[in-house]
């Protein structure tokens, strides 16, 4: 049944100007965005199928085109639009620690965080550069590795905190396996990367594991 046969108040479109867009499910919204489905298929059964694929959102925005295309009806097109709605929700975030203390809106780094790297398949050390307020600078990807493991050079990273003349930093790098949790690794790391940046008065503020779902702080689980 095509979705201009369902009762008015169960079309998405419908739906979101009358009950807002928290009301619709994770389909209702990824067909909203599809607009149409294809021969047998609603855009809503299309939508199904494209969610059913990846077990969060943040992997479906992260999926490569090739495994996007994989679903019949979904080509080129739609994989770029959502790149463009992914990309536009992290520069909306973005902005939202730009504009305020990040220390003072601690879950809007949070989130932006956990769009940035949580659903990527391979691992990312990145950097997010703070001012003397505790303001965004800017936010860099330095070190891409594989599933289990990537490079970080001190060096580098003491390099990019004097570019940008910060006073402090949150270092924050993803767990493709899902597994929030800091390992070892990770803490010995991060005492290397603070005794590195001591060194130019640089402070570092904590250090965020992220996955699609979830976000480990160091300092809330006392690791810093």
């Amino acid at each position: 049944m095509a979705i201009t046969d369902w009762p008015e108040g169960e079309r998405p479109r419908e739906k979101l100007l009358q009950k807002g867009p928290a009301s619709l499910s994770d389909a209702e919204l990824l067909a909203i965005f599809l607009r149409t489905g294809v021969t047998g298929k609603s855009a809503v059964d299309l939508a199904r199928e494209l969610r059913g694929r990846y077990d969060s959102l943040s992997r479906l925005f992260a999926a490569e085109l090739d495994d996007f295309c994989t679903v019949s009806g979904i080509g080129p097109a739609k994989y770029v639009q959502l790149q463009a709605v992914w990309e536009l929700a992290r520069r909306a975030l973005g902005e939202q620690a730009q504009e305020r203390e990040v220390l003072g809106s601690p879950q809007a780094v949070r989130d932006y965080l956990r769009l940035s790297l949580g659903g990527r398949p391979y691992e990312v050390f990145a950097i997010v550069l703070l001012d003397a307020q505790n303001r965004l600078l800017a936010m860099d990807e330095l070190f891409r590795g594989t599933l289990t493991q990537t490079s970080v050079y001190p060096r580098e990273v003491v390099k990019l905190a004097l570019r940008h003349n910060a006073a402090s930093v949150i270092l924050a790098h993803n767990h493709p396996s899902g597994v929030a949790e800091p390992s070892q690794a990770d803490r010995q790391l991060t005492q290397h990367l603070r005794e590195a940046l001591s060194l130019v008065d640089v402070r570092v503020l904590d250090h965020f594991v992220v996955t699609a779902s979830r976000v480990c702080s160091f300092a809330e689980s006392g690791y810093l």
